[in-house]
């Protein structure tokens, strides 16, 4: 072999890996912003999903009250000792993950999940803090695929623990006026990527986030409903009061299994009167297709975006 063709040899192969690189960024349907690629089903020529922007984390969007992005919470001062309730002020009461990672309390026995406030930017502990979770982004192989009825769906490669992250439920982060306007325009053939989040505070005070990821938003826009879920979304803050929508697999999910959650924030469609009452109030409704046993067979919506106040 010559000098000269030894020389040319590693610019062959930084052509190669640039090639393989953009053919993986190609089929990645996270475009290279995850920590994993997120494959597309079936490969090659066919059928895609309607173009979107990708955000792997909220975004501001028209009407909303806090910029998601911003820094407000203060951090932590754990620098010799590990995070630990009574010492870490990001853990007041007990430890939202166990040695596995694994989210302590899933909320399946109670009518609500905790608070779960992870160390943020500003903490003085360093990455490998076990209360760094939801940021860490995805650990797992997930794929996004066409399904017979739902559209596109979202499945796992790979086994996922109960109680591991799965994945967020990012993207524009809306005030109600402009969600209340975006889901009006919607007709029953319409998908609505649209969710409200609702949690109670102290003095019987409500606390709301909408979020649309209809045209920027990441891999959760392509999780579709059932009533009898293996997803759970626990609202999840870490830099900002606006919660990142953090999805726990709520059972061991297996490779090849679709994953999904409950529309209504509901789990294993749990239905209390209240729920029965704000079913229907005239408004077309959409199938599910679900296919679980316990299927409601419309999928839920909420009815105050169609109302006059939030």
């Amino acid at each position: 072999m010559s000098a000269e063709a030894v020389k040319k040899r590693p610019l062959g192969v930084a052509a190669f890996e640039e090639d393989s690189a953009a053919l993986i960024e190609q089929h990645d349907v996270a475009r290279g912003l995850e920590n994993l690629p997120v494959t597309l089903w079936p490969p090659g020529v066919g059928p895609r999903p309607k173009p979107f922007q990708y955000a792997p984390d909220h975004v501001a969007g028209p009407g909303a009250d806090i910029d998601p992005t911003q820094i407000t919470f203060p951090g932590c001062a754990c620098i010799k000792t590990l995070c630990a309730p009574g010492t870490c002020s990001c853990l007041r009461h007990e430890n939202n993950y166990d040695d596995n990672l694994c989210l302590r309390d899933m909320g399946l026995e109670a009518e609500y999940a905790k608070p779960v406030f992870e160390c943020n930017v500003l903490c003085q502990c360093g990455d490998q803090c076990r209360n760094r979770v939801v940021q860490s982004g995805l650990q797992f192989l997930l794929q996004v695929f066409q399904t017979d009825k739902k559209g596109w769906g979202l499945r796992t490669l790979e086994s996922i623990p109960k109680g591991r992250f799965v994945c967020e439920y990012a993207g524009e982060v809306l005030g109600f006026s402009e969600a209340q306007r975006r889901i009006r325009l919607q007709t029953t053939h319409d998908p609505n990527y649209i969710i409200a989040v609702r949690e109670h505070i102290y003095s019987g005070q409500v606390m709301e986030t909408f979020v649309d990821p209809t045209y920027i938003g990441n891999i959760g826009r392509f999780l579709n409903h059932s009533c009898e879920p293996n997803l759970l979304m626990i609202p999840v803050r870490i830099d900002s009061m606006v919660p990142k929508l953090a999805l726990f697999a709520a059972k061991n999910i297996l490779p090849g299994e679709e994953l999904s959650y409950d529309y209504s924030g509901r789990f294993l469609n749990q239905t209390s009167s209240k729920d029965k009452e704000r079913i229907d109030h005239g408004q077309p409704r959409k199938l599910c297709y679900c296919g679980a046993q316990s299927c409601a067979t419309f999928l839920p919506y909420d009815s105050s975006l169609y109302s006059g106040t939030s």
